[in-house]
């Protein structure tokens, strides 16, 4: 942004005195400060009453300057040659308030001519950049419906609850189209000797209108659509990189996490450390993606939830199948998950028995399909993580708690967008994407 030079003592007089509601504005915000009325006492009326004055000097100033940029291009076109002049009310949408003008129109000819509105590049009910941005926050975290309350609250100006919809879910889209990375693998070292990734999937609810009747609003069909997301960050780092996909299938999810280890250090000399559920799309992406420079761990809390299924069948009484539990659970700590398997061989279930009667035979075969994802002791010994904790959390905070809101039903291009626009935030790509729109609009 260009410093603007300050004007001397008699520039600035002049300039007040050609703009008086930002004069008597200004001499509003100095009694606030010598307490003229003596009623500012508490710091919290003074903050109150200066917030105030700020926004509505704020929007008076807006105002003085449109109304000077109307009289500029005013000038310039009248300078052009012969026009015929015509007047009509342009309102545009800002922080301060909104801003109307009496937008002088021209005709040369047949051409029509907006020298105002293309200058200042605003247009009929539209909302400023900085209003967008302030609307695409609040439309990340809470529904469009409650957005309007934050408005008037924050800024106190109201906008309908479709403008807020447009507007949040066209930055989403913005940010979804311009965020795909190219995979490529490193080729310098990298910032990490180890780089621990983790991914999931989680539902989230989709509608479909039918398309065989007229009004869209009748006949819609609740989908539900798994959203798969990533992180990944240094060993010994909480600073995370995500990603994920909710259109795309596990090849575009594996694509996200690939470049999320990359983003989190991973390079030439890197390891990966794995973590996730008994999902087989996982473990197969992370051996897609990185090969020998990866390692996959089965969630050890994922695998509890199945001894203690089994437990429940092997022992009868509740201290004993805690202590069987323990037990199990140190042998897979230790490299003695042959032990374990045999333990669970020798009590399996009749064949006769069905599958969702079976803890036993259920845990027997998700441990065995898996046994070299158990290795435990060497993530203890290199003090990596053994759980998937984080790719839960994340889930919560970053998908459920916009995504998956009681009564909430998203389109499923929609919700794409709005997954990339919350992972846009989490990922702290806020300030580089709104950099990058104010310089291609300009």
């Amino acid at each position: 942004m260009t410093e603007q030079p300050l004007p001397n003592d008699e520039e600035l007089m002049r300039a007040l005195n050609a703009n008086p509601q930002v004069k008597n504005r200004i001499a509003s915000m100095l009694a606030v400060v010598q307490d003229a009325a003596g009623d500012l006492k508490e710091a919290d009326a003074a903050e109150m009453r200066l917030i105030e004055e700020i926004r509505l000097m704020g929007q008076e100033a807006m105002q003085s300057w449109a109304n000077r940029q109307v009289e500029l291009t005013e000038q310039a076109v009248r300078r052009g040659g012969q026009v015929q002049r015509e007047g009509k009310k342009l309102c545009w949408h800002t922080t301060f308030g909104d801003i109307r003008v009496e937008e002088p129109q021209y005709r040369r000819g047949s051409k029509r001519i907006r020298a105002f509105a293309q200058s200042a590049k605003v247009s009929h009910r539209g909302c400023s950049r900085p209003l967008q941005r302030a609307v695409t926050d609040f439309g990340a975290d809470q529904p469009f419906a409650q957005v309007m309350d934050k408005l008037v609250e924050h800024y106190g100006i109201v906008l309908g609850e479709s403008t807020i919809r447009r507007i949040t879910e066209g930055h989403a889209q913005k940010i979804f189209e311009t965020g795909k990375a190219p995979r490529v693998w490193p080729t310098q070292p990298g910032g990490s000797v180890v780089v621990i990734v983790e991914m999931d999937g989680g539902m989230v609810p989709i509608v479909e209108p039918d398309s065989t009747k007229p009004d869209q609003r009748k006949g819609k069909k609740l989908q539900w659509k798994e959203a798969k997301i990533c992180l990944a960050h240094p060993q010994g780092s909480k600073t995370l990189a995500y990603g994920g996909t909710l259109q795309g299938d596990v090849v575009a999810a594996g694509q996200q996490l690939f470049d999320c280890a990359v983003r989190a250090g991973f390079g030439t000399r890197s390891h990966i450390h794995a973590v996730g559920d008994g999902a087989p799309w996982i473990a197969d992406q992370v051996e897609d993606q990185f090969g020998a420079k990866g390692s996959y761990l089965l969630d050890f809390f994922h695998v509890c939830d199945y001894l203690s299924a089994a437990a429940k069948a092997i022992v009868p009484d509740t201290e004993g199948q805690k202590r069987w539990k323990d037990a199990q659970k140190n042998r897979l700590r230790t490299q003695r998950s042959d032990e374990l398997l045999q333990t669970l061989q020798a009590h399996l279930e009749a064949p006769e028995v069905e599958d969702s009667q079976a803890p036993v035979r259920q845990c027997q075969r998700y441990l065995s399909h898996r046994h070299e994802q158990l290795d435990y002791y060497s993530a203890l010994a290199r003090d990596l993580p053994i759980g998937s904790g984080e790719i839960e959390s994340a889930h919560r905070y970053i998908v459920q708690q916009r995504l998956k809101r009681p009564g909430a039903w998203w389109r499923a291009a929609n919700a794409e967008h709005m997954l990339a626009l919350r992972l846009n935030r989490a990922n702290r790509q806020w300030n580089d994407y709104w950099a990058t729109e104010s310089q291609q609009a300009a």
